[in-house]
């Protein structure tokens, strides 16, 4: 009989408190609809995995499910990467083809990474641990689990709900950040439309000369970004739609369950509940803020030598949170000035953040991974 209360004769409450955890995540994914393709598997798995002596998980010599699917879909990088397939399936690069001058934006709002970097560093992470929650601030949940798989698989679970978190938290943390660096008459500055079509030719080999010129350049980036121009590529072939619609929709939907309640096998009591966890979390935010100031900052810079002025709101846009940074960055820009449309601009900005992100995960994992 006693058998049957071993579970809860064994629950500490460090477990009662990661089980409240994962049900917030759920709460947070429901009811205010934060990521929850990402948060939803992610609180259910942490709970999974926090119920004393739970089967789903790794105990004695006797694999868990979740540890099994761990060391299959994200030790060998097989999730991140169909991930990134997935995500080029998605993108539509039409926006930043028409203003590739929009391109440097998106490396711009990469700075809060290399500066969380050095701030983590200080609190005693390695550097392979600073970058791996460096890149939180690029906004981009897959590169930051590919990254984190690499370079510090102990801290995959709190860089994930960091970066997931604050991914779906961008309309709150970017407005004020972007309001304490302009003025409001920079804020009401219109830019100029200029409709123009991207030949198809154009959209079909931008993903392969992206793919050789980063892998040529960054060689160790070459399967995170050729994956993503890979599914690009699918995208823009026009003769491959089935595949394409298939990676959009059944792929995504699919990896994104797996990895989420994958990941969660690392959300235990005991590798969870440390000072650390905190420390990321709260570097995550540096970065996230450092990234949003860095673009608006690049583009008041941009604005010394232009004769023609742009919006400093549109470097915001350059971080990789698609679409909904180019949302907020449009909906500031009309509250300001109700006919000002900055919305295709922003878009291309944030499109531009997309393969900024990937490329700074590149070259992170190739110049720490040469460092170290």
């Amino acid at each position: 009989m006693s058998s049957l209360f071993v579970g809860l004769m064994s629950i500490t409450w460090q477990q009662i408190v990661m089980i409240g955890v994962g049900s917030l995540l759920i709460y947070l994914a429901i009811a205010k609809e934060y990521e929850p393709s990402l948060l939803l598997p992610i609180g259910f798995g942490a709970i999974l995995a926090n119920i004393p002596l739970s089967a789903a998980i790794t105990h004695g010599g006797e694999k868990g499910v979740l540890n099994i699917f761990f060391d299959a879909g994200i030790l060998t990088e097989i999730f991140p990467l169909l991930i990134f397939v997935a995500v080029g399936a998605m993108i539509d690069f039409s926006p930043l083809l028409k203003k590739p001058y929009l391109l440097l934006f998106g490396a711009a709002a990469q700075f809060g990474i290399f500066f969380t970097m050095m701030v983590a560093t200080l609190f005693g992470f390695s550097l392979k641990e600073a970058a791996s929650i460096g890149i939180i601030g690029a906004a981009d949940g897959p590169t930051s689990i590919y990254v984190a798989t690499k370079f510090a698989k102990e801290l995959l679970g709190p860089i994930s709900v960091a970066a997931y978190s604050y991914m779906a938290l961008v309309p709150i943390i970017q407005p004020p950040v972007i309001r304490a660096l302009t003025t409001k008459s920079e804020r009401k500055i219109r830019m100029e439309s200029h409709a123009k079509s991207v030949s198809k030719t154009v959209l079909i080999c931008f993903p392969i000369i992206i793919t050789i010129f980063a892998g040529i350049i960054a060689p160790s980036s070459a399967a995170l970004i050729g994956f993503l121009m890979f599914g690009n590529l699918i995208r823009e072939c026009g003769v491959l739609n089935k595949l394409s619609l298939s990676a959009q929709n059944e792929l995504a939907s699919l990896v994104t369950i797996l990895l989420g309640i994958t990941i969660a096998c690392t959300m235990t009591a005991e590798r969870f509940l440390q000072p650390q966890t905190l420390i990321i979390i709260a570097l995550g935010l540096v970065a996230f803020i450092f990234d949003t100031a860095g673009g608006v900052l690049f583009a008041k810079f941009l604005n010394l030598f232009l004769k023609k002025k742009m919006n400093p709101m549109i470097g915001a846009a350059g971080i990789s949170a698609f679409p909904m940074s180019a949302r907020v960055i449009h909906n500031m820009g009309q509250a300001e000035d109700q006919f000002n449309f900055l919305l295709m601009h922003a878009v291309s900005a944030n499109v531009a953040g997309q393969i900024g992100s990937v490329v700074a995960g590149g070259l992170i994992l190739a110049l720490v991974g040469s460092m170290l």
